[in-house]
């Protein structure tokens, strides 16, 4: 199979080149800049690096030359950024890519969505969904909102011999983890700056361990029930958020985040501070101490019912919780700890 991997330098797609290439019978291409960081990939050489840009469809176009199956993980995650760099990274670069890969005879496309697509602005809890609810309304951030309008893309392109398919993990988390909201948490709690937000409410998450979703990539890449689908991939563990980050906190040797706030102060904190990082000047360079959509992550529950994927392409989680802690651990402390992992992160 000959496949090409966006996002190679980041925490998932990683992980999945990593796996190709220990799988082996795999051609593996992927996408990168001068002056992406491939450290984590290690030192093999059974890749073709193709030198580019989703913003530069001339190395799309290389970049699909040849390839079986796309995988498109890269994408504008955090909250830093304005409107015209979340729609040109996540909206225009997975059509461009889409449109690259159907010229060139790709077969299957991947893409990497986020249930964030689904969370409303002024919505609630969302308890043991599928995919059956639908987009928004009102977006909580451009994130969702831009992934939102990628999936659709990626999901209307489906036709006959160009099979497409979305999935949905949730705060992936796992070795490897550099910038993610569980290591940025971690990186607040430990410099004791993460307050409780619960408000006193159990709040249950479904996340997704790195090996979780690779694991669904390589299955859903395969299957042949996929197309013009999107599927929520999770841990087979419900989490429960903030005695989950106690745990997780003291297994490194800091406090759990136990300092209550006081949610109202918190909630007109964070309308202020949503209208202020609409300034070019702070939302290209910083993300926000803490947002409406943080805010949601942190104390809304999202649980996910991934029936349909184990029903279309056998997905089973290959990861529990307490194996990938232990993990991650070990991994954590292998880079010098928390503090240094999170030292750079805006």
């Amino acid at each position: 199979m000959k496949v090409l991997v966006t996002g190679a330098s980041g925490f998932l797609g990683g992980r999945l080149v990593r796996w190709l290439v220990a799988d082996g019978g795999h051609d593996i291409s992927i996408l990168v800049r001068p002056t992406s960081d491939l450290r984590d990939l290690g030192e093999t050489t059974d890749l073709t690096l193709v030198y580019g840009d989703l913003t530069d469809p001339q190395s799309l176009a290389r970049a699909t030359e040849g390839i079986d199956v796309v995988i498109h993980s890269a994408a504008r995650v955090d909250e830093r950024g304005v409107r015209a760099q979340f729609v040109e990274e996540n909206v225009t670069a997975t059509t461009t890519l889409l449109d690259s890969a159907r010229r060139n005879g790709v077969s299957r496309f991947v893409f990497i969505s986020s249930p964030s697509a689904l969370m409303e602005y002024d919505g609630g809890d969302q308890i043991d969904i599928d995919e059956s609810v639908p987009y928004p309304r009102r977006f909580l951030n451009l994130y969702s909102e831009t992934k939102a309008a990628a999936e659709q893309a990626v999901l209307a392109a489906n036709e006959p011999g160009f099979t497409t398919c979305a999935l949905r993990p949730r705060a992936i988390w796992g070795p490897g983890d550099r910038s993610g909201p569980i290591v940025r948490l971690l990186g607040r709690a430990q410099a004791g700056t993460l307050p409780n937000l619960s408000g006193g409410r159990e709040v249950y998450a479904s996340l997704c361990h790195v090996d979780n979703i690779v694991d669904a990539c390589v299955k859903a890449a395969t299957s042949d029930n996929v197309g013009g689908k999107a599927y929520f991939i999770a841990d087979a563990e419900i989490t429960n958020i903030w005695p989950f980050m106690g745990e997780v906190a003291e297994s490194f040797g800091f406090p759990a985040p136990t300092r209550a706030a006081n949610m109202a102060v918190v909630r007109a904190a964070v309308t202020v501070l949503d209208t202020i990082w609409k300034i070019p000047y702070l939302a290209v360079r910083y993300s926000p101490p803490l947002s409406t959509y943080v805010l949601a992550l942190m104390t809304r529950t999202s649980t996910f019912d991934t029936t349909a994927a184990r029903r279309d392409f056998g997905y089973v989680p290959v990861v529990d919780r307490d194996s990938g802690l232990l993990e991650f651990q070990d991994w954590v402390q292998s880079q010098g700890g928390i503090a240094e992992i999170t030292r750079t992160l805006k």
